[in-house]
């Protein structure tokens, strides 16, 4: 048997013409931000993709399917759909037998992205593991399936909510690369750098693809987490954001807000306290982020 895999017409030829793909996935517009914003966004990321010589794919579950690549009308069903459920490793075969809508997270787009043959895609942030996990025993899918399933992925790190420093403790556990673009520390999402040392630093795509196919040759299973600092003309600082974040954090507690729906909350709630600024950088991060991602999709083509 295999996988309920549908490729839009620009990926498919993409395919058969052996062009660099980049993954998308599609919580950020489900989830992300309201439409229309949603639907501007997600073009302008695949815009970006283009232009820098790779084709985009964002992924999504519709209709019993995988859909590798989103036709424009298919675009604005997701971003106006109502009750889509946000899918990891755990509930993404449930909800294709089952017909339902939805969105991959960053590990179910991991899962789809391989399963299409797709080796690089770019995000946002990654999850990983919320602060106070000691009790709550909260940590993402994300760090999982970095370890297994052998996808590069550029964000801008692990999302500034959560504890970096843990998050970075079970990424080493489990063997993923951590690679910093550019810099010798760690970006922390909507801040550029964190006082976190960088495990490993690449200055160009190549590196980068180089590690990746490095990986293979030694069958070493799970991807890479590329880790692009926001430009700087676009950061929040990191003492800025933290006063937030902490309020943020305090009032999901206080309202027993908990699993899936913590980080939603969280972002739309330092969205509020930042008067939208957090949404601006996201925006940002995540364009820059595709723009590698192309350039290293570029880089994994045999000349």
């Amino acid at each position: 048997m295999t996988a309920p895999l549908k490729f839009s017409e620009e990926v498919s030829t993409a395919r058969a013409l052996n062009k660099p793909v980049v993954a998308l996935e599609s919580t950020i517009i489900t989830h992300g931000m309201p439409y229309p914003q949603n639907v501007e966004t997600a073009e302008l990321v695949e815009s970006d993709i283009r232009s820098a010589g790779a084709v985009p794919a964002t992924i999504a579950i519709m209709d019993g399917n995988i859909h590798i690549g989103l036709e424009p009308d298919e675009l604005h069903k997701l971003a106006q759909a109502k009750s889509v459920a946000k899918l990891s490793r755990a509930d993404i075969a449930f909800a294709l037998a089952n017909n339902q809508i939805g969105a991959t997270t960053v590990a179910a787009t991991m899962i789809c992205a391989h399963l299409a043959g797709i080796q690089v895609f770019a995000t946002g942030g990654i999850g990983g593991v919320h602060r106070g996990a000691e009790q709550s025993f909260d940590i993402s899918a994300d760090l999982e399936e970095l370890a297994q399933t052998p996808v590069t992925v550029v964000a801008a790190g692990a999302k500034a909510i959560l504890d970096l420093p843990k998050t970075m403790e079970v990424l080493e556990t489990r063997g993923v690369p951590v690679i910093a673009y550019g810099q010798d520390v760690l970006p922390a999402f909507w801040s550029s750098t964190s006082s976190l040392a960088a495990p490993l630093r690449a200055d160009t795509a190549a590196e980068i693809a180089a590690s990746h196919l490095m990986r293979a040759r030694l069958g070493l299973p799970g991807g890479q987490l590329i880790a692009n600092p926001i430009p700087r003309e676009s950061e929040i600082a990191e003492s800025v954001l933290e006063p937030y974040i902490e309020q943020a954090l305090s009032e999901a507690t206080s309202q027993g807000i908990a699993a899936k729906s913590v980080t939603p909350f969280l972002l739309a709630r330092i969205f509020e306290l930042t008067n939208g600024a957090s949404l601006t950088a996201n925006i940002a991060l995540v364009r820059n982020n595709a723009r590698l991602a192309a350039a290293i999709a570029k880089e994994l083509i045999p000349a």
